[in-house]
């Protein structure tokens, strides 16, 4: 097993304040274009580029072995992919790179998945506790982060944790190595294969 070398430039968003959600609505149809994505938070307007290969290999690898272990485990899943998550309510809009539905009925994702090759912008974790997000993770320079909500519907606290409570017993010193592979069939089938012992 190879480790990946994956070294890209970390670009900062254009970031506008001030706005509301009526401006954001209309800025958003305006920029309904490929190549960005926009998120929202208290006013706070983010725009990004859409990331290069890298952040996209690391994104399908991390699906990939997601998806793997899922399957295997029995869960019911729903991948909902970067899907837009909104709430006027809570003044936020946001897309994850993947995410997943863990069972069947669910009015939102369980599990939401980032990939950071960029530095700056808004408060990730705060949009996704107004949207009500169980579980985030973030792989950033090679590390995988782990965040659960903890609270009741009006106290809402992400807690960092050393092992997912969504994806119970998934071994993610593995999945990191896994992910952290040069070769993307190479880090699936050493994955499938520590699976089935």
């Amino acid at each position: 097993m190879t480790p990946a070398s994956i070294a890209p430039l970390k670009e900062e968003p254009l970031l506008f304040e001030s706005l509301t959600w009526r401006e954001f609505k209309a800025v958003e149809q305006l920029l309904d274009r490929p190549g960005y994505r926009l998120s929202f938070l208290d006013g706070l307007l983010e725009i990004r580029r859409m990331p290069g290969e890298p952040h996209e290999i690391i994104k399908a690898r991390i699906g990939a072995l997601i998806e793997l272990y899922l399957l295997m485990a029995g869960y019911d899943l729903t991948p909902t992919e970067s899907m837009t998550l909104e709430s006027e309510a809570g003044a936020v809009k946001r897309e994850a790179d993947k995410s997943y539905k863990l069972a069947p009925g669910r009015s939102r994702p369980d599990l939401a998945i980032e990939v950071v090759f960029t530095s700056g912008g808004i408060n990730k974790l705060e949009t996704y506790k107004r949207l009500k997000i169980a579980e985030v993770w973030f792989w950033e320079d090679g590390v995988l982060e782990i965040y659960h909500l903890r609270g009741e519907s009006n106290h809402l606290e992400y807690e960092k944790i050393s092992s997912s409570e969504e994806v119970q017993g998934i071994d993610l010193d593995l999945l990191l190595r896994c992910i952290n592979l040069v070769n993307h069939v190479d880090a699936i089938k050493t994955f499938q294969q520590a699976l089935q012992k």
